[in-house]
């Protein structure tokens, strides 16, 4: 059942670790992920792997850590007792890193005594075995992007085969799901949920639209890095997209966003988990058009991630930069460590035009976070 899109089985994993083991890759990404440690002996630990929580608890978990310990200032978290260690839940995120905004969520959960929650997996980023391999054996599974299918009438029939999955996980076996707001990372600073995520859901629902929502225990994640992922990329991406032409992306570009997104300093990291959004806090909407329930869904997700966000210096910084304003919110040292990051982009062409863009990434957040507040 499910079988396009489910992550691995247990009974699954034993084969999957042999062909990791097995791959050429897997040398140099275990010398890449655990510096001065025997592959041959992390080989052997996962060929001994019989399900999907060994090979979490053997590789994913001392992964994520290891990048935590040598990129990050440390990790925080808020939000964990809303969380009940028998429900599945349907974790709704902001999205600014490929593969870090689900990983540390995963590790916080697993230091909590709560089950890790399967993943969504991009089918543009599954190229290869090795990739596929672990993914799928880290609970990812198979979303579809509208350039890997053929037709709008694919990707809708795709998208509902997908609802149907994530219902099932979340319904039946009390699995917990994360997925992003939208459909890729946010870019310019602006966390806002997809209209047509929360469509998406409801595909696989009643006619009764609210609750098949309430079923799904939506939960809203809101993650902040001090220094945002892939920030200059992301500048110089937006910068050619306002230039007119349709941006496309270059062979290896997301494999680049990733590494770069892993390798980064990310400064301090914050996720603030929500609580969950049951049948009651929904039952204001009885009565309202389909249209205006999806609306006011939305709304109670942007406003948790946006009210939610963590704002560091660099938030402050760049706003008053771009405001002329100085708020007090940081120290002299920590406004010339981020102009000093800015000053990368001066040997660009277009300078100045670029640097707004990555001040606009990182003083979005903090006006997002002032409209909530004076609503």
């Amino acid at each position: 059942m499910f079988d396009d899109i489910r992550p691995y089985y247990d009974s699954e994993i034993p084969a999957a670790m042999q062909r990791i083991v097995s791959d050429p890759f897997f040398a140099p990404v275990v010398g890449f992920l655990f510096p001065g440690e025997n592959p041959s002996a992390i080989a052997d630990s996962l060929k001994q792997c019989r399900s999907i929580d060994d090979f979490q608890r053997r590789f994913m978990y001392p992964a994520v850590y290891s990048i935590i310990h040598n990129t990050t200032d440390g990790v925080t978290v808020e939000g964990l007792e809303n969380l009940s260690p028998d429900k599945g839940y349907l974790y709704i995120s902001n999205h600014r890193d490929i593969v870090l905004d689900a990983a540390i969520l995963q590790v916080l959960l697993s230091d909590a005594n709560l089950p890790t929650s399967e993943i969504t997996f991009g089918a543009n980023l599954m190229q290869g075995q090795f990739v596929i391999d672990v993914g799928k054996s880290n609970k990812m599974f198979r979303v579809e992007r509208p350039d890997t299918v053929s037709s709008g009438r694919e990707f809708l029939q795709k998208s509902i085969r997908l609802s149907e999955y994530i219902r099932h996980a979340i319904v039946e076996r009390h699995e917990s799901v994360w997925i992003a707001q939208r459909n890729g990372r946010t870019k310019d600073g602006n966390d806002q949920t997809d209209r047509g995520i929360i469509s998406m859901l409801c595909q696989s629902g009643t006619e009764d639209r609210i609750a098949s929502l309430a079923e799904l225990n939506i939960v809203p994640i809101s993650i902040s890095y001090e220094w945002e992922s892939c920030d200059t990329l992301k500048a110089l991406e937006l910068a050619a997209r306002a230039g007119g032409e349709p941006y496309v992306k270059r062979p290896g570009e997301d494999l680049q966003s990733i590494l770069t997104g892993i390798t980064q300093k990310k400064g301090r990291v914050h996720i603030a988990v929500g609580k969950p959004i049951s049948r009651q806090s929904l039952a204001c909407l009885e009565g309202l058009s389909r249209a205006d329930i999806t609306t006011a869904v939305v709304n109670m997700i942007d406003r948790w991630v946006v009210s939610s966000y963590k704002l560091f210096p660099n938030n402050y910084i760049a706003y008053d930069i771009l405001n002329d304003q100085e708020s007090g919110h940081y120290t002299p040292e920590q406004k010339e460590a981020f102009l000093a990051h800015l000053g990368r982009l001066d040997s660009c062409p277009d300078a100045q035009a670029k640097k707004n863009i990555l001040l606009g990434i990182y003083a979005a957040p903090v006006a997002n976070k002032a409209n909530y507040i004076n609503l």
